[in-house]
């Protein structure tokens, strides 16, 4: 039994879901696929799989083998890679993780490019905010914002949040425009809480080259961004998010910025990978396509804002002014 061609066949057979497709996949008759996970099952005296007509299942035992399985496979793609023509490209499966906000606006819409210049990479992309075992999940790169925690990781910083304060005319409506620090006390906020710790995440703004947090009431927590952002527009509160995330709002006014003089203080944007990873080609082209990605767009390289540089991040022209806003929802001049 050729136990590495077991491993591939049954990971495929788990990530697809199907015999049947796993089986068209790897170019095997479907028998040949049904005769190896038997046979790996009988070699290993454990049930790796429960079956039915209609699904497939991990069993606790499966469940434990597919994560060894991908950690050892990915190795050794990675151990071939690095001997591998270079002439050739990186090749295989590339797992990355990233905050779905991150995924969506920004890496997403340019994958094409990106495989056009690697088509032999297999990209499988998951977009969460929890935390990602890198290890037992196999995982060869994360993008991730904050400081780096964890000192057996890599860090290689390929971008800046820049935050923004600003809340829907609605709700400015209804409290007021706060005009000073002091004045966030008597307002609400939505609140973000950390995935990891479960902890609300605190505001700051930076003062006099100073860091000075804030800690916001409010009415509700999220922890997912789009939530967060869907809230403000809402009226739930005032939020805080990056701008790269707001900027279609700021621009069709349905958001307006508070207190610009004090801006939250900048955030790193960092890929992250694990120490025997960094010599992986298929890691090391990533992390460098997609530092380039963000070093187009001022709003998440820590730039400052140009309109002459071509980024779809950025915040489209035309936006709405404060006077507008007041006339478009009869807000009170006196609340500025």
């Amino acid at each position: 039994m050729d136990r590495f061609q077991a491993m591939q066949v049954f990971t495929r057979v788990v990530d697809a879901n199907s015999f049947t497709a796993a089986a068209d996949s790897l170019g095997l008759p479907r028998t040949t696929v049904t005769t190896t996970i038997q046979a790996l099952e009988k070699r290993l005296n454990v049930r790796l799989l429960n079956r039915t007509t209609r699904r497939l299942s991990l069993t606790p035992d499966g469940a434990s083998y597919y994560d060894r399985c991908v950690r050892i496979l990915a190795d050794l793609e990675d151990t071939e890679a690095t001997f591998l023509d270079v002439n050739r490209g990186p090749r295989g499966r590339l797992r990355i993780d990233v905050p779905p906000t991150i995924g969506r606006q920004i890496l997403v819409p340019y994958l094409c490019e990106f495989h056009t210049k690697y088509p032999d990479l297999e990209l499988v992309i998951g977009m969460s905010d929890r935390p990602v075992d890198m290890v037992r999940e196999a995982v060869d790169c994360v993008i991730r914002v904050g400081e780096l925690q964890d000192s057996s990781m890599v860090a290689r910083r390929i971008g800046t949040f820049q935050g923004v304060t600003c809340a829907s005319p609605a709700y400015i409506a209804r409290h007021g425009l706060p005009k000073t620090i002091e004045d966030l006390q008597q307002h609400k906020a939505v609140n973000y809480f950390s995935s990891r710790t479960g902890r609300t995440i605190d505001w700051d703004f930076v003062i006099d080259g100073e860091v000075v947090e804030v800690k916001m009431q409010g009415v509700v927590s999220v922890n997912d961004g789009d939530a967060y952002i869907t809230c403000g527009v809402k009226g739930f509160g005032l939020i805080q998010p990056p701008r790269y995330m707001v900027s279609d709002q700021l621009a069709s006014g349905e958001l307006v910025e508070v207190l610009p003089q004090w801006t939250p203080s900048p955030m790193p944007i960092s890929a992250v990978y694990l120490h025997n990873r960094h010599l992986s080609p298929k890691v090391r082209v990533f992390v460098d396509w997609v530092a380039e990605l963000f070093q187009q767009c001022p709003l998440l390289s820590g730039c400052t804002m140009d309109t002459s540089v071509n980024c779809e991040f950025a915040t489209k022209p035309g936006g709405h002014t404060l006077r507008s806003l007041i006339e478009q929802h009869n807000i009170a001049e006196s609340v500025f």
